[in-house]
């Protein structure tokens, strides 16, 4: 079930977004008065589709304007992007009867270069507008909150153990950055190929320096830093067993059946394995260490409640969400570009990370979740857009840089390099394609 409800966030994520893409071209091409044949989510391969304006006998009973209209709106039955199919233009529908013809005006061919640019941008212009737009609302509705890395103290796993880091250390700059989001910190230190980290650690400061060959590690290792929390009592529960035992606000556990137990994560294994048990505990108030027997619960739980963790909150009203949230978007932006750069870099090992649908779909909560969803709407939205710049022909980046080369030289390329160059393009995607589904069946084998 849970499968089930990720799949359909999938699709209907992925469905916005082909739609706000595919209705950009769609709208410069009718701005420049250019003809749009059909307009497709999802792919109809053997003419097979869903539904279709020109096939729907409701539509042409009770719709006949749309019925007849110059371009079919429709959903194919493979549900995979879509497409909006631009009448003398060579796209990855292969259609060369078109081009045929002599050029009429209102193909796509026919229009001036600087006209032809806007409409093949029109689609990742408008996925940045609609991550702007969700942006805005998100911070308007929700407000912004991380934990901030200010006076927060970093618990290590093996990888980070084995690079030098220890448990408690504060880390005060990445090379010359000083990082603020707590939860951006191991991305930050690959995004930034840092190689070198300043932490203070028991007064002292010190500068870990990072193996670049480790870079693969860094990327591929989740949770190489997490939030090192003391293990201090805020207060009691009311239905803990231990009322009675002596604890007081303040009080810091470092000890429990002689394991020590300075942070909280030390303390999850030893709570575990003593379910339902007395134990002795060293605790410290103050300058003074107490002795106290105290009462593990069935569930490994002492009923205590924890001191917080710094979590960095701010509101904003609508008119301060805009700027906020064309910074958002923006800075975003700037990060997915560190992480292509570095897929493009076999020696990281980004292309690790690669994924497909399957990757997406575990993104999404099992349970709905409206903050959850327009948030991963967002960064889907930016990652479609950026990878649609990217220079492989057929993508719109390859069209962009053939009309760029175009209005620079003087010289359009022939409708056989356009056609040749899809093909060379489409053996690019789907080798990607190929690459993202292996490495999540990798994962998922693993």
């Amino acid at each position: 079930m849970v499968v089930l409800f990720k799949v359909l966030q999938v699709i209907l994520a992925l469905s916005i977004l082909v739609i706000v893409h595919e209705f950009g071209h769609y709208i410069f091409a009718r701005i420049f008065k250019v003809k749009v044949d059909k307009f497709y989510l999802f792919m109809d391969i053997g003419g097979i589709r869903l539904f279709s304006t020109r096939n729907n006998p409701f539509i042409k009973k009770y719709l006949p304007r749309l019925a007849n209209y110059e371009t079919d709106f429709g959903i194919g039955w493979l549900p995979i992007g879509g497409y909006c199919k631009i009448a003398g233009m060579v796209d990855e529908s292969m259609d060369t009867e078109q081009l045929k013809g002599a050029p009429q005006p209102w193909e796509f061919r026919s229009k001036k270069a600087w006209q032809r640019l806007l409409i093949m941008v029109g689609g990742v212009l408008f996925n940045f507008i609609l991550a702007i737009f969700l942006y805005i609302c998100i911070l308007a509705h929700w407000g912004s909150a991380y934990i901030s890395n200010e006076n927060t103290d970093i618990y290590v796993n093996e990888l980070s153990y084995d690079m030098g880091f220890r448990n408690g250390d504060h880390i005060l700059l990445i090379d010359d950055y000083v990082p603020e989001n707590f939860g951006m910190i191991q991305a930050d230190l690959a995004r930034n190929n840092a190689g070198k980290v300043t932490v203070l650690r028991d007064g002292d400061t010190l500068d870990i320096y990072i193996d670049q060959s480790r870079m693969s590690e860094i990327l591929n290792t989740p949770d190489m830093f997490d939030v090192a929390r003391p293990f201090v009592i805020d207060g009691l529960l009311e239905t803990s067993p231990n009322l009675e035992s002596g604890l007081e606000k303040g009080d810091m556990i470092i000890s429990l059946a002689g394991e020590q137990t300075r942070w909280l994560q030390d303390a999850s294994s030893v709570l575990r394995a003593n379910k339902g048990t007395q134990v002795e505990a060293l605790v410290v108030r103050g300058r003074d260490t107490l002795a106290m027997n105290l009462q593990i619960d069935s569930t490994g739980m002492l009923g205590v409640a924890l001191a917080p963790v710094n979590v960095q909150r701010k509101d904003y009203n609508f008119i301060q969400a805009i700027p906020a949230g064309f910074k958002l978007t923006f800075t975003t932006i700037g990060g997915y570009l560190k992480d292509l750069k570095m897929v493009a870099t076999p020696s990281t090992g980004a292309y690790k990370s690669v994924g497909s649908f399957i990757s997406i779909g575990q993104v999404f909560p099992s349970a709905w979740n409206w903050y959850a969803f327009w948030n991963i709407l967002a960064l889907l939205s930016i990652m479609l857009g950026v990878m649609n710049l990217l220079p492989i022909p057929a993508l719109d980046g390859g069209h962009i840089v053939f009309t760029i080369y175009e209005m620079i030289t003087g010289k359009k390329p022939s409708d056989n390099f356009l056609m040749g160059a899809q093909v060379i393009g489409l053996i690019i995607l789907f080798g990607i394609m190929i690459l993202a589904f292996g490495n999540d069946i990798s994962r998922l084998l693993h």
